[in-house]
């Protein structure tokens, strides 16, 4: 699985640790072709996605799906992540083409970006309501983000890293990440020796730069015993079809397809995740109008 992106998931210390790392470059860059995003927009989406896709690793149903979406009053205004359990994501953000200058360490201003606001996590498993956790936005960095999700909605002690890493034709060099999660029966001694161990990370692209996500999780976690149990592929896909696009103008209800057709012309959809284009004619709006 070299040039396949694919995620990890492990135990350490007899169960009481769990552990998701992953490597998402070819999704990142998928992403930045598709929406033709800026190196800022590209690293806050590589790392929301990557986050998004260890959750999702953790849901129960075939069709489960888990979003996580941020809107914040930086620039970017709004990023959404989207993932099932089989390893597919897709995304969007609500301005795909930001420019800010760097923070003065050199990287990225994602957090300058992003702004102030909230962390959604919605996980929708297709019954009914879907399940929503909403925190405060702590940097807007992202990993810090969802650790703080993790700890207020979730109350499960966690270290999130997440990076990307821009060549200098502005595609993606390296996108990943790693979730540890100490499990409820955890020992607290155990607390003290992972919290020293992960204070040791500085930079998580360097890690990315060296390591697979077998090797990073057996870097930050091989002295405790770890365990890998998957290994799974990852991509960026999108599901949209003409027929969910019919469900949605249908949706719209009937004053909206009246007014859409009063233009006497054919009218065009566009998928907000893989920019795919639908066409509807006047004959289609009208046979959407009688259903």
């Amino acid at each position: 699985m070299a040039n396949t992106d694919y995620l990890v998931r492990g135990t350490a210390a007899e169960g009481q640790i769990r552990a998701f790392a992953c490597s998402t470059r070819n999704t990142a860059e998928e992403q930045r072709r598709i929406h033709n995003t800026s190196p800022i927009a590209t690293a806050a989406m590589g790392r929301l996605m990557s986050a998004a896709l260890m959750m999702g690793v953790e849901l129960k149903g075939e069709k489960d799906l888990i979003t996580l979406s941020i809107k914040g009053d930086g620039p970017m205004k709004s990023l959404v992540a989207t993932a099932d359990s089989h390893g597919n994501v897709k995304g969007v953000c609500g301005n795909p083409y930001v420019i800010l200058p760097a923070r003065e360490d050199g990287h990225l201003n994602v957090g300058g970006a992003v702004g102030k606001g909230f962390l959604s996590v919605i996980r929708d498993n297709g019954l009914g309501e879907p399940y929503v956790g909403q925190t405060a936005l702590i940097s807007g960095e992202i990993a810090e983000d969802i650790n703080a999700y993790y700890s207020i909605s979730e109350q499960i002690p966690s270290s999130v890293g997440l990076g990307v890493l821009m060549n200098k034709e502005n595609t993606v060099a390296e996108s990943g990440g790693f979730i540890i999660q100490l499990l409820p029966f955890a020992e607290e001694s155990l607390l003290d020796k992972l919290e020293e161990k992960l204070s040791k990370v500085h930079s998580v692209t360097d890690l990315l730069a060296k390591y697979s996500p077998e090797e990073l999780l057996e870097y930050l976690l091989g002295d405790f015993g770890l365990e890998i149990h998957e290994k799974r592929e990852l991509r960026y896909h999108c599901n949209c079809s003409r027929e969910r696009v019919e469900k949605a103008l249908i949706s719209l209800g009937k004053k909206e397809i009246e007014s859409l057709l009063s233009d006497h012309k054919s009218q065009e959809v566009r998928c907000d995740f893989c920019n795919k284009k639908y066409i509807f004619s006047e004959n289609d709006l009208e046979e959407l109008l009688n259903r």
